[in-house]
């Protein structure tokens, strides 16, 4: 990605978590980013591809990034623990992405279906895990469909923590292993 095209992803990024999708115009777009309207254009044939590239740009990174984690591991509660991690590290570090797929994941309108298409993407990397850890008995028995969605919320559900209190990434990792994920572990 060139300097301008990442300029403008990473301006509108911070817009549409700041302002909404609807209430971020092209104009504001291209006044911050500081190119004519040509440029942008250039780039990007409209606001909604703009929003389309980021979430698919933020949730590849995502997924990738489990990949290459869970795929280090042997164990699948140490899988588990990987995805806790990264989700914890990228709200961290991506809060305006986070903000924009949680404002745009609900409702029927296409920016709420491309969200939801991702979300549940990278909710089946989470569930394929914990079938595997299941069928091999290393992991409790229950509906892999409920954990998985367990798991995406209960790391996703600390960026409110992150916007009230001083996160501490590691803390914040131990307490949801020991009171979460270490639960699913099954004590054969």
């Amino acid at each position: 990605m060139n300097r301008t095209k990442r300029k403008i992803f990473e301006t509108s990024m911070k817009l549409f978590a700041e302002k909404g999708y609807d209430g971020t115009s092209i104009e504001e777009i291209t006044s911050a980013v500081g190119v004519a309207k040509g440029t942008l254009y250039y780039h990007f044939s409209s606001k909604e591809e703009i929003f389309n590239f980021l979430i698919e740009e933020g949730m590849n990174l995502l997924k990738n990034s489990i990949n290459i984690k869970t795929q280090a591991q042997e164990k699948y509660i140490d899988k588990l623990r990987a995805i806790i991690l990264i989700q914890i590290k990228i709200i961290n570090k991506y809060e305006n992405f986070m903000d924009i797929v949680f404002s745009e994941c609900w409702g029927n309108s296409s920016r709420s279906l491309t969200c939801q298409k991702y979300v549940n993407e990278y909710l089946e990397i989470i569930k394929e895990i914990l079938e595997k850890g299941m069928e091999s008995g290393e992991l409790k028995k229950a509906d892999p469909d409920i954990l998985a969605t367990e798991i995406y919320g209960i790391a996703c559900s600390n960026l409110y923590y992150k916007k009230t209190k001083n996160i501490v990434i590691e803390k914040l990792y131990k307490e949801i292993d020991k009171t979460f994920i270490h639960s699913l572990k099954n004590n054969m």
